[in-house]
C-alpha cells in the first residue's frame, strides 16, 4: 500500500482525517514512499591530530566512493609565523606538486573597536599554473598563545580521469588582535586521479590542531 492510498482511505469527504487515521499501524502498513529530497550527509573517514607535526597527510580513502571530500580544520596553531597550506598528489602521496591555478580573497577586522578593516583580492596569495602549495589561512604563531585557525576545504570529484579538480576553502584566523577571513578557490590542472592530500605550514610546524576528512554522500 502506498502512503498516498493510506492517507486517502482515512479522509472524510470534507478532507478531514478520520479518528482511525492516526494509530500505531498507520505508518507500519505503508510499503512504499515517494522520493523525498534530502541534503547531503557526511561520512567521517579520517582524523589527523597535530603535535609539532611537519605535515598532516591523508593518503587513504580518497577514491571514487564519494564525489567530493570535505576537510575541517579545528584549532590549527603554528609553531612559527607560518601559514596553513595544502597540495595534492596523484601517486598516493609519494610526491606533492600538482599544477594549480587559484583566486584569493581576504577580509580582516581589528578587535580594537574595528579600528582597521578591509576586504581585498590578494594577488600575492593566488597561484597561476604553479606547483607550489596553496595557502589556506593566515599564520597563527607569534606572540598570541590563543591564536588559531578554523575552517573548511572542499575537494570535488578527485577521482575523475576526465576533468580538472576544483576546490574551495574558507578559513578564519585570530592573530595579532585581528579576525582574518580568507577564501580560496581554484583547480588542480590534471586529469589524473587525485588520491592524497597534504597540509603543512609555510614555515615551522603545525604545533597543534585537528584536521578531519569527510566523504560527502
Amino acid at each position: 500500500m502506498s502512503i498516498a492510498l493510506s492517507i486517502g482511505n482515512n479522509l472524510t469527504t470534507n478532507g478531514v482525517f478520520t479518528s482511525s487515521a492516526v494509530n500505531n499501524t498507520s505508518v507500519s502498513n505503508v510499503t512504499d514512499f515517494a522520493s523525498v529530497p534530502g541534503g547531503a550527509a557526511l561520512k567521517l573517514l579520517s582524523t589527523q591530530t597535530a603535535s609539532a607535526s611537519a605535515s598532516l597527510e591523508f593518503t587513504t580513502n580518497i577514491d571514487s566512493t564519494y564525489d567530493s571530500y570535505l576537510f575541517k580544520f579545528i584549532d590549527i596553531h603554528s609553531s612559527a609565523s607560518g601559514h596553513l597550506t595544502f597540495q595534492v598528489s596523484t601517486n598516493g602521496g609519494s610526491s606533492y606538486g600538482v599544477t594549480c591555478t587559484s583566486i584569493a580573497l581576504y577580509a580582516y577586522n581589528d578587535e580594537a573597536t574595528g579600528a582597521s578593516n578591509a576586504f581585498s583580492y590578494n594577488t600575492s596569495e593566488d597561484l597561476a599554473q604553479s606547483t607550489s602549495f596553496q595557502r589556506l589561512a593566515k599564520d597563527t604563531g607569534g606572540t598570541d598563545a590563543d591564536a588559531n585557525s578554523a575552517g573548511s576545504l572542499i575537494l570535488y570529484n578527485p577521482s575523475s580521469t576526465t576533468f580538472v579538480k576544483h576546490f574551495m576553502s574558507n578559513t578564519n584566523s585570530l592573530n595579532g588582535g585581528y579576525s582574518q577571513n580568507e577564501m580560496y578557490a581554484g583547480y588542480f590542472n590534471t586529469t589524473s586521479a587525485v588520491d592524497a592530500v597534504q597540509f603543512k605550514m609555510g614555515s615551522g610546524n603545525i604545533d597543534d590542531g585537528i584536521i578531519k576528512m569527510y566523504g560527502v554522500v
